[in-house]
């Protein structure tokens, strides 16, 4: 006769204690918690919310465009920032398994290399090699003859100079060269990580920066995307081997161009991505030029072409945050906005910030899938735009006072500063609860003098919100709560509702009123590295690793701007295409105002 099965094997004391064991898990207790887990009779929801703390929960990277590679060129270098090689110090809170793969070089060494996908033209790579330094080949060998037994003559172009500050690195050198503008020709010249060679995709139809032929057009984009894949099957050769290397991937962050013909070409990706991965998360992080709006001819091509990519991509993605350098800068950013190098840079600081909950170890406390995340900002179902904003937070005896403006951008005297008891912010903050930082990366966005910040503030409503603050002491946190609870009674607004789930009563708690928008807190603060540019005041000096405010909105304010994109791009598109595409911009515009009334006519304000 068989033995009765023991389906409950772990007793209470051990139940309630699994979000501790879950952070000091190796694979043997991996497989003996998980079995556990199984038998403990617990229900679907509890036992996914268990399993979504044993696994890794990985994020694979797609780089569409070489603006989109300068961006996640700072993003890899933060992440590799965070390793931590000492082992009699504290481990880092980074759970580095989420964004990297280890792997064997051809010698049998061990790698660990991003979980990234780099596409870029030809000529778009600088002196990158594809094989790279852990996985170098040497001179491969090519038969140039083939079949043809005739005399061949190689025609090779000169190869591209590494820069003094690759050099460098390359020696192991412990002083660096600094970086300026004039040294950073590709996003490859700073970059700090080494790739694997399935990372590099080149795109050898269209060349970097070519007038002859230009990759600028939408339209372009689709049809090159639709090129490629007949040819190669795109999914197939190169997302499919990443994915499958994944225990649970918990989403695909997209870095593309939304306003060229990269936009287009990520429209027909994100259609392959979501028909193969229904559930999966699809972040898209779409780049925009500033001041892209307008009138002449090339204004007027990017203009439609963000809107055709709002229009089709962010019905397609979990999530979609437009990027654009603010046509506004805070008194502490002193950068040049023709160098890609340093626009990256500052954009990076908001998405890093933004996207730092999602690669928190297992049983953190701070962790916050990107799933997590989109639930708090897609209140409605249907809200998948949000807003980007982030500020500095510095001490303000470090801050020197500046009157000139960085090669002619705008600046303002705003500054989010703390004192020796806590956040302090501006009194005409006081009258509104929303944490209006001091910069703001949708593009499209009025001047933001004190007077059309508050009417702005006014006029629009917030749907769902995410913060992020990092690099404040634990005290500091606390007094930061207490004014931002502060801020919202003087509003006189309502509370914000939180959903918290218990790992001890293996339930969630009902829900329960707070007087905070949902915020994450990490002790990390941003670190600037020797490949980031100046462009935060007195970065060559105390402030190396400044402390951060970042948020992540669904507002009424993407109705307006959609609106705006919408009564434009109907005098720009042929007949054929004008239908479509305003129409699916209306839903957007119909998204965004569902259920909200300001409770004034603007046109009278």
């Amino acid at each position: 006769m068989d033995e009765p099965r023991h389906e409950r094997t772990l007793d209470g004391d051990t139940r309630a204690s699994l979000p501790r064991l879950v952070s000091d898990l190796n694979f043997g207790s991996f497989v003996s918690i998980t079995t556990s887990i199984c038998r403990l009779g617990l229900s679907g929801a509890e036992t996914a919310s268990y399993r979504n703390l044993l696994f890794m929960h990985e994020i694979l990277t797609l780089q569409l465009g070489h603006r989109a590679n300068y961006l996640a060129t700072h993003f890899w270098n933060t992440q590799e920032s965070y390793f931590n090689y000492d082992v009699a110090s504290e481990p880092s809170l980074i759970d580095h398994d989420i964004h990297f793969r280890p792997g064997q070089g051809p010698g049998g060494e061990d790698t660990y290399t991003p979980r990234t996908l780099i596409y870029d033209l030809k000529g778009g790579f600088g002196n990158l090699r594809k094989w790279g330094g852990l996985y170098d080949q040497g001179d491969v060998a090519e038969d140039l003859k083939g079949i043809w037994n005739g005399s061949v003559v190689k025609q090779q172009e000169a190869p591209i100079t590494q820069s003094r500050y690759q050099r460098a690195l390359d020696e192991g050198l412990e002083k660096v060269p600094k970086l300026s503008s004039q040294d950073v020709r590709y996003w490859s010249d700073f970059a700090h990580v080494f790739h694997h060679p399935r990372s590099i995709v080149q795109i050898n139809d269209y060349e970097l920066r070519s007038t002859l032929l230009p990759f600028e057009k939408w339209t372009s984009g689709e049809e090159l995307f639709s090129t490629l894949d007949k040819e190669h099957d795109l999914l197939d050769r190169d997302i499919r081997p990443w994915a499958e290397e994944c225990d649970q991937m918990q989403g695909i962050q997209i870095f593309a161009g939304a306003d060229d013909a990269w936009g287009g070409f990520t429209s027909r990706y994100v259609e392959s991505l979501r028909d193969e991965y229904g559930k999966t998360s699809l972040w898209f992080w779409g780049l925009e030029e500033a001041g892209a709006h307008g009138q002449n001819t090339k204004q007027s091509l990017r203009t439609v072409n963000i809107a055709q990519s709002l229009q089709a991509i962010s019905t397609l993605v979990s999530m979609y945050i437009p990027m654009a350098l603010p046509s506004i800068l805070p008194q502490y950013v002193q950068l040049d906005p023709n160098s890609p190098w340093h626009v990256s840079g500052l954009l990076s600081t908001a998405l890093e910030t933004m996207t730092l909950p999602s690669r928190q170890k297992p049983g953190n406390s701070k962790r916050g899938l990107l799933s997590d995340l989109e639930a708090a900002l897609n209140v409605n179902g249907n809200q998948k735009i949000a807003d980007l904003q982030c500020s500095l937070i510095v001490d303000p005896s470090s801050q020197q006072t500046r009157t000139k403006s960085s090669a002619g951008m705008a600046t303002d005297s705003r500054i989010r500063v703390l004192d020796g008891q806590g956040l302090v912010v501006q009194e005409d903050d006081m009258e509104n609860a929303k944490s209006r930082l001091d910069m703001d990366f949708s593009s499209g966005k009025p001047s933001q003098t004190a007077l059309s910040l508050r009417q702005w503030d006014k006029a629009n409503h917030v749907f769902g919100k995410v913060e992020s603050i990092r690099g404040l002491p634990t005290s500091q946190q606390e007094s930061d709560e207490a004014i931002s609870r502060k801020r919202r009674r003087l509003a006189s607004l309502p509370n914000v509702e939180k959903y918290v789930y218990s790992l001890a009563r293996h339930r969630p708690i009902e829900t329960v009123a707070d007087h905070a928008l949902p915020r994450y807190y990490h002790p990390l603060p941003y670190p600037l590295l020797d490949s980031f540019p100046e462009i935060f005041a007195n970065t060559e000096g105390a402030t190396k690793a400044p402390a951060i405010h970042g948020s992540l909105s669904t507002t009424t304010w993407i109705s307006k701007r959609t609106q705006g994109l919408q009564n434009m791009v109907s005098r720009m598109v042929n007949v054929a295409d004008r239908e479509a595409l305003s129409n699916g911009l209306g839903e957007i515009v119909e998204a965004y105002e569902e259920g909200w009334d300001s409770g004034s006519d603007e046109d009278t304000d």
